[in-house]
Order: C-alpha cells, then structure tokens, then sequence
C-alpha cells in the first residue's frame, strides 16, 4: 500500500533553480526525542542489570519482572533506528533470536543485524513507524512502512512496503527473543504521471500531467459515499459497458475553503480520450479531464479521519505559506486503498 497523499495546488511559481531535498519523513525524531531515547535506554540497561544480579528464576517467576509496557515504549524509541546510524539497541536481544520474513530467516542476534546492515547498504531504506502495541502475555507488535530504493541500478527504482512486525519475548530474560514480518507491497496499479520539482522535509512539489477522472459527488473529504457509483462505472455500468481496470488512487477533493464542496473520482487509464469514452448510465456521474499542473503534495499513514485531513491540510498550507508559496482554496485528498472494503488495520 501506499501512502495517503494530501495535495495543494499552487498559485506562485517556483523558483527557476530547486535543491531536491530528502524524501520528507515527518520528522519522526527530534531533539526531545533523542533526550528521551537516551534516557529510556538508561532505564533498559539499569533494568537489565537489575536482572542480571538476581538469582536464576523459574518461569513462571521471571514472568513477574517483565514490563511489557516498557518494551512498548522501548520499541517506540529504538526501532526508529533501525537502519540509521544509531542502530537498534543489540542488548534488548537474545542472542539467540529467531528472525523471519518472507525471503530470509536468522536464528541468531549477529544474523539479524547482519541482515538489516545487507538491506541498509544495498536498499537505503527509510523507516516509518506508525504504532506499536501489545498483543499478547509475551508478545509486541508493531505497524510500519518503508521506502527502499534498489542503489545498485543506475535509475534506482523505488518501492513502497507496510507491514507488521510480531515481537516475541522471552520471559526469563526480558528480551526480544524472535521477530516474525508480515509484508503488503504498494499496489502495482496506473496512476497519474508527475515530475518532483522539490522535495523538503514536509512536503514535495509535483508537476502533473493531465489525466481522466470519473467523479461524483461526496459527502466529506474522508467518507466513502459516492464511491460505489464511480466504481460502477469502471465496471461496467456505462452506456456502451466497457470495463476498465482499477487505477490508483480514489481522490476525494473539496474546492471551497470550508472542505465542505466534496466529489469523489476514480482515475481513468492514462490511454483513453476522453471523447472516446462511454456516457455514464447515471446523471450524477461526470467524467472530465484534469488539466494537471502544479501541487504540494503531504505524505501520512493510517485511516484518514476528517479530524486527521484537516489537520494535516492546515499544516501542510502553513509550511507552503512559510517558504513563501501560495497554495489556492481547497484540497485534494488521495487514497491507496478503497474506502469503504479496507480493514483501517492495513491502510496506508
């Protein structure tokens, strides 16, 4: 899956010259964060000394001495380390942990590390954490996304992964004993074409060229209603009953300043006409071309609730504001996933 993506068109030009910066991540560490960070792993080693002078227990006693809430926290810490040059905290395992995916498999904490400096030196990964949680008596799981770039192609071809992450813990020791990954891979479906003019901490700057949508009216930016008549469209409910394949993504845009005014479009494969395509079968469907141009796009994980879209559309139209640009009225919400059938545990 990929992530939600919240679009502001742009009134002002860029300037001639644009530094391309990283790819934006949230900011997902920061100063507080790193103060936190050393001190929750001042806590993780004062706690582990603590078991390491007590006397040898049997399980059902060890069970009493694990935190799992401080793991928790311990996770939301450390993972974000994962492939920076910090790195995870090596101590928080056994150093026999049984690691698998869907490729590889490890039994031992030098395997696994070994595997994440492979992935980090051949992929240049970037991790996103989205929750960690407690699952089970001796289990942790978390929710997360990366970007991985291929570095040893000349294009570097990028791919979007989310997943999650089950955390065993062993409880005599305290530690992470294995760690079962379950990937989704973003949806290998058309989507409209554009070009990065500038990419800063918060948001990139696209050029987007002209698509096709089919669009009907919505009741708000994050709800579902109208999407089941556009989807009819592409499956079939038109005049002449032509299928068309999925694309990505469901747009939902809102043109007044209010975000009240909502249509809902499906995009149409990039090769049709639009004077080629069929009539609607309902009169509250339309299907016209979107001339394209330029958009701030904000990138965000999880199921977007209007209290989250709004928010993220304030935010993203302050940074616009702040580096001098000035974003029009409204904006233009983007899913990768269908609305109304995808489980808020795997949306993106």
């Amino acid at each position: 899956m990929a992530t939600t993506q919240l679009s502001l068109q742009i009134l002002r030009p860029l300037p001639a010259a644009c530094q391309t910066f990283g790819r934006q991540s949230y900011g997902w560490q920061s100063r507080n964060l790193s103060i936190r960070t050393r001190q929750q792993n001042l806590k993780w080693v004062f706690r582990l000394s603590l078991i390491d002078q007590n006397p040898p227990q049997s399980e059902s006693q060890a069970s009493t001495s694990v935190d799992v809430k401080q793991l928790v926290e311990f996770l939301y810490d450390d993972l974000p380390h994962l492939f920076d040059d910090q790195g995870i905290d090596r101590t928080a395992y056994d150093e026999r942990v049984k690691f698998r995916d869907p490729i590889t498999k490890h039994d031992s904490i030098s395997g696994y590390l070994f595997n994440i400096a492979l992935l980090k030196n051949i992929f240049r990964p970037q991790f996103f954490l989205h929750w960690v949680k407690q699952t089970g008596t001796y289990e942790i799981t978390t929710r997360w996304t990366m970007v991985m770039k291929f570095m040893l192609l000349p294009w570097k071809p990028e791919l979007v992964f989310t997943g999650t992450s089950v955390m065993g813990i062993n409880p005599k020791t305290g530690k992470f004993s294995s760690h079962l990954l379950r990937i989704y891979k973003t949806p290998d479906l058309e989507t409209p074409r554009y070009q990065i003019l500038r990419r800063t901490a918060n948001y990139e700057v696209r050029n987007y060229s002209p698509f096709i949508v089919v669009e009907t009216s919505g009741d708000k930016l994050c709800g579902s209603t109208g999407f089941n008549d556009v989807a009819g469209y592409i499956f079939g409910k038109n005049s002449m009953m032509d299928k068309f394949p999925m694309t990505t993504p469901v747009f939902t845009q809102a043109n007044d300043a209010g975000l009240s005014e909502v249509s809902i479009q499906i995009v149409l494969p990039l090769e049709k006409d639009l004077s080629s395509l069929p009539n609607p079968n309902q009169e509250t469907i339309s299907v016209r071309k979107v001339e394209g141009g330029i958009a701030a796009v904000a990138k965000f994980s999880g199921k977007p609730t209007e209290d989250i879209v709004i928010q993220k559309e304030k935010a993203l139209r302050s940074c616009l504001v702040e580096d001098g640009l000035k974003p029009k009225m409204g904006c233009l919400l983007a899913r990768y996933n269908d609305p109304g059938r995808t489980w808020s545990s795997i949306m993106v």
